[in-house]
C-alpha cells in the first residue's frame, strides 16, 4: 500500500504532512495528488469525510511559491461554515511554512478592516464566493487575477445555493491557463456547462465508498397514497415523539412549501436549503447550536457539513435521485450506539428507488398512521390476494377442463360472458375507488381547515 513517504515532495510539504501525522494517502488524496501537482484540471467525485480537502491542500502546499508576493490559489467554499473548516486545516500549512500567508474572506467580517488587511496580497485565499467577488471585482483590494490554481470545494452545493454566477464573474478575470479542480458529492446536470467552460481536457476521478446501513435504525414506509408529502407528513407527526427530527426534501422547493406548511400548523422549524438567503442561514445556525427546535426541513447538499446532534427521527420526503443520499439521511439518527428511526413518505413513483434499495440490503418495515395509531401493514412488495384473483384462479379452472361435452360454440360464449363480468368489475371498482378518493380528500380538507392551514 502506497505511504506518503512515496511521494516526492519538498521538505515543508513533508513537514505539512508530519503536523497532520498522516502516513497513507486516503484513497481520493491517492488520485488527486499526482495529477494536480502536474498542473491537471481534476473533477473529483467522492462524499465528505473521505479526506477531499487534503486531496488539494498538499498539492497547494508543494506548488505555492512564498517568494512571490501575489496570490496563486483560490479556493471558494458555498458557506461560511465550510471556509472555516477549510481554514482550520489550511493553518498547519502556515506552522509548516510561517513565510505562508492565507487569508479567510466570507461574510460577517468587516469591510474596512478587511480592505486594510489586503495591504500585503496573501499566497492563497479561501472564502466564499460572494465575498470574494466582492473584494476583488467591487473594491479591487484583493489581486485574485494572479492566481493560476482554482479550487470549487463543494461543487454541486455552490450550484445549489446559486453561487455559481460569482464563481463564474471571478474565473472569467483571471487567466487562460487557470487550473480548476472542482470537488463534490455529485456533478449534477446543470454544473457541466461551467466546467466545461473553464476545464482543458479535465481528469475525471470518482471513489465509491461503501455505505453500509446502521443496523440500529429502523426503516419504515409510509404510503402517501394520493396525499401530497407535506399533507402526508402532517398526518403521521402525532405517531411519534422525537427529541430532534430530520425532514429531508429533495428540492429547495419542496423544502419551502414543507416548512412554510408546519409552521402554518404550529410547529416551530427551522429551515436549511438553498433558497434561503445569507441572513436566514445564519439565523437557521443559531437556532441548530440552541437546539431549541425540533423540526429542521432539509435538502440533502444543503445540510452537508452540519453535525446535528440529539436526532432521534430522519424522514425522507420521497427519495433522492442518487440513492446514496438517503443513506446519509438515515445515518444521520441512530448515532453514537442509540437506536434511530428513519420513516420514508413514498408514492408509485419511488417503487423503482425502494427496489434498488432493497437490492442493498436495506430491510423497510411498512406501516401506516390512521386513527391514532401505527398500523402494520403487509410487507411492500407482496401482492395481496384478492377476490379478483380469486376468481381469475376459478376462470382459468373451468376453461381448462377436459372431455366436458358442451354444445358447439359454448365455450366461445361462456368466454365473452366472462369478460363482461370483469368489465363491469373493472368499472364498479374505479367508481368505488373514486368515491373512496373523494372521501379521503374531504376528510383531509377539513382537517386542515380546522387547523387552520387553508381556508
Amino acid at each position: 500500500m502506497k505511504t506518503y513517504q512515496d511521494f516526492n515532495f519538498n521538505e515543508k510539504t513533508k513537514e505539512f504532512i508530519r503536523l497532520n501525522r498522516f502516513v497513507e494517502p486516503t484513497p481520493i488524496q491517492n488520485a488527486v495528488i499526482p495529477m494536480a501537482t502536474k498542473g491537471k484540471d481534476i473533477i473529483a467525485i467522492s462524499d465528505t469525510g473521505t479526506g477531499k480537502t487534503h486531496a488539494f491542500l498538499i498539492p497547494l502546499m508543494e506548488k505555492v511559491d512564498t517568494t512571490q508576493q501575489v496570490v496563486q490559489a483560490v479556493i471558494t467554499a458555498p458557506t461560511r461554515e465550510l471556509a472555516m473548516q477549510i481554514f482550520k486545516n489550511a493553518k498547519l500549512m502556515m506552522e509548516a511554512d510561517p513565510s505562508l500567508r492565507i487569508k479567510l474572506v466570507t461574510g460577517g467580517m468587516e469591510r474596512s478592516k478587511m480592505a486594510e488587511s489586503f495591504k500585503h496580497q496573501p499566497h492563497i485565499v479561501i472564502g466564499t464566493p460572494g465575498r470574494i467577488k466582492d473584494l476583488f471585482l467591487e473594491q479591487s483590494v484583493l489581486r485574485v487575477d494572479t492566481a493560476s490554481i482554482y479550487v470549487v470545494d463543494e461543487a454541486d452545493m455552490t450550484l445549489e445555493y446559486g453561487f455559481l454566477d460569482d464563481v463564474d464573474a471571478i474565473c472569467g478575470r483571471m487567466g487562460d491557463k487557470l487550473q480548476m479542480m472542482a470537488f463534490s458529492a455529485t456533478i449534477p446536470m446543470a454544473l457541466k456547462p461551467f466546467l466545461k467552460k473553464y476545464m482543458n481536457a479535465p481528469q475525471t476521478i470518482h471513489i465509491k465508498e461503501e455505505h453500509n446501513s446502521n443496523p440500529k435504525i429502523e426503516h419504515v414506509l409510509v404510503p402517501c397514497k394520493h396525499k401530497e408529502y407535506g399533507e402526508a407528513l402532517l398526518e403521521l407527526l402525532p405517531g411519534f415523539m422525537p427529541y430532534v427530527c430530520l425532514i429531508f426534501a429533495n428540492t429547495r422547493d419542496e423544502a419551502g412549501e414543507v416548512a412554510a406548511l408546519l409552521r402554518k400548523s404550529g410547529k416551530t422549524i427551522v429551515e436549511i436549503h438553498g433558497g434561503l438567503q445569507a441572513r436566514q442561514r445564519k439565523q437557521a445556525m443559531k437556532q441548530l447550536g440552541s437546539l431549541d427546535h425540533t423540526y429542521i426541513v432539509a435538502t440533502d447538499i444543503a445540510s452537508r457539513g452540519i453535525d446535528i446532534e440529539g436526532i432521534t427521527h430522519v424522514v425522507s420526503l420521497g427519495f433522492p435521485s442518487e440513492l446514496d443520499f438517503y443513506i446519509h439521511r438515515s445515518g444521520r439518527t441512530g448515532r453514537a450506539g442509540k437506536d434511530g428511526v428513519c420513516f420514508a413518505l413514498y408514492k408509485e413513483s419511488d417503487e423503482k428507488a425502494i427496489r434498488a434499495l432493497k437490492e442493498k440490503g436495506i430491510h423497510f418495515e411498512h406501516r401506516l398512521f390512521k386513527n391514532g395509531s401505527w398500523q402494520q401493514l403487509k410487507p411492500h412488495g407482496q401482492k395481496m390476494i384478492t377476490k379478483n384473483d380469486e376468481r381469475e384462479k376459478e376462470i382459468a379452472k373451468t376453461l381448462k377442463r377436459k372431455n366436458e361435452k358442451v354444445k358447439p360454440g359454448y365455450k366461445k360464449k361462456k368466454a365473452e360472458m366472462i369478460q363482461k363480468i370483469k368489465q363491469k368489475e373493472r368499472r364498479d371498482h374505479i367508481r368505488q375507488d373514486i368515491k373512496e378518493q373523494r372521501k379521503e380528500r374531504y376528510k383531509a380538507a377539513q382537517r386542515l381547515k380546522s387547523k387552520g392551514i387553508i381556508e
